[in-house]
């Protein structure tokens, strides 16, 4: 298996989070037009728009710190729309065949990210996470 460059790692994640949020674009077209419906998927295109907005903002930090603070951004974004299309499905507004192809994509994201972060160090100092 070729390795690639952090470089390029992050080029090929920023894609991936930009097509997350355009695919919960094109899902949120497809919701019926009922109030609740409204409601979650704008919650949804908030959550999801922000994944691909603070990863791209991560990779311009200008320090640790903020890289940190960027990537801890993502993992709570990518929870909370994993959590939006969970209640899509759980209220009945949609099936599961609709969501789980998104669903997998946001907690591979969470998963992606999550592991990054516990990288990170700032002042050279491991940062600790409490879960």
């Amino acid at each position: 298996m070729e390795r690639i460059s952090k470089s390029e790692f992050a080029d090929v994640f920023k894609s991936r989070t930009k097509q997350f949020v355009i695919d919960n674009i094109a899902l949120f077209r497809l919701l019926p037009k009922t109030e609740e419906a409204k409601i979650i998927g704008k919650q949804l295109l908030r959550s999801s728009s922000s994944v691909g907005a603070n990863y791209k903002a991560a990779c311009r930090a200008r320090s640790k710190a903020e890289f940190y603070s960027k990537l801890s951004i993502v993992v709570e974004e990518a929870d909370e729309s994993a959590f939006w299309l969970e209640v899509l499905v759980e209220s009945q507004i949609l099936k599961i065949l609709h969501v789980e192809r998104l669903l997998k994509e946001a907690n591979e994201i969470l998963k992606v990210v999550a592991s990054a972060r516990k990288t990170v160090s700032v002042n050279n100092k491991k940062l600790f996470i409490i879960q």
